[in-house]
């Protein structure tokens, strides 16, 4: 039967997607793995992002009510990129009007699935929705700037007595139009949701994007690295925390070093081999193969 979405207004109706749930792997898009969309810090972040480079421009805005959606605030994200690639990948027919159960996200971002858990994705969401993101990316002229909220809408469907029984939320065209184009996605390691950091969180994905799984790795210069974090911590304060981060190496299947030339720091990443049937175990989430 086919079901359409309830809410009013602007968007018109939409085919309803429902969670396919089970295990799936964990994707990523790409584009926002690679820019400054997301406040690295837990405290409350008001000050905008706005960043060029290039032909692309990025500006990310909040509000004093809510503050600027996190890079934890994400993960709903990875979520519905997980979802609708999922489905588009077995046949079945997708839509930016997602339904979901507060268990089913908080499970698969590794959460706690409590009431207090329940009552922080509520403020993430809230957080997706009034953050506004005014970008160049895959835009026909640079110039040109794309606006949208992460989340256009979203409702809690209750009972009688009040018990949350699910989720709808209807996600922008930017982002659903790159998740449905398959080169502008990957799959992550499920591990990145123990990450506890905002910078290490950060960092996983760009070493993710662009060093995939190249065995001569990558490296970025430590200034640039800065810059496309859109962190506010000066370049020393930064600096110091990815020295813990390389000291800690805890992004999973990468080893980072830092490295000093001419006078500059280059933070440089390879890709750690891993048995193949133990890394499709750790992508749907599970632990690597006991082979002792």
């Amino acid at each position: 039967m086919r079901q359409v979405s309830a809410f009013s207004g602007s968007e018109g109706q939409l085919d309803l997607f429902v969670s396919g749930g089970g295990e799936i792997a964990a994707r990523d898009a790409q584009d926002l793995m690679t820019w400054p969309f997301f406040s690295l810090a837990k405290s409350k972040r008001v000050r905008p992002i706005d960043f060029r480079m290039g032909e692309v421009s990025i500006l990310v805005e909040a509000t004093a009510e809510h503050g600027m959606a996190t890079i934890w605030d994400a993960d709903v994200l990875i979520w519905v990129a997980s979802q609708i690639v999922e489905a588009r990948d077995r046949g079945r027919p997708t839509s930016r009007l997602i339904a979901a159960t507060p268990h089913e996200i908080l499970s698969f971002t590794r959460r706690g699935t409590g009431k207090a858990s329940y009552e922080r994705l509520k403020a993430g969401l809230d957080r997706l929705q009034s953050t506004t993101v005014a970008t160049s990316i895959r835009q026909a002229h640079h110039r040109r700037r794309h606006r949208f909220s992460w989340i256009n809408e979203w409702r809690e469907r209750l009972d009688s007595s009040g018990r949350a029984l699910g989720i709808e939320m209807i996600v922008p065209d930017w982002f659903y139009e790159g998740v449905l184009d398959a080169a502008l996605v990957l799959t992550i390691d499920r591990a990145y949701f123990g990450l506890t950091g905002g910078l290490e969180r950060w960092l996983y994905r760009i070493v993710r994007k662009h060093g995939g799984k190249q065995k001569g790795g990558w490296s970025f210069d430590v200034t640039h690295l800065h810059l496309k974090s859109g962190a506010l911590s000066p370049l020393k304060r930064f600096t110091f925390e990815l020295r813990d981060i390389v000291r800690r190496q805890p992004l999973p299947g990468y080893r980072l070093a830092l490295e000093h030339a001419l006078g500059r720091e280059r933070l440089s990443f390879v890709c750690i081999p891993e048995d193949s049937l133990d890394a499709a175990m750790r992508r749907l989430g599970y632990s690597g193969v006991d082979k002792s």
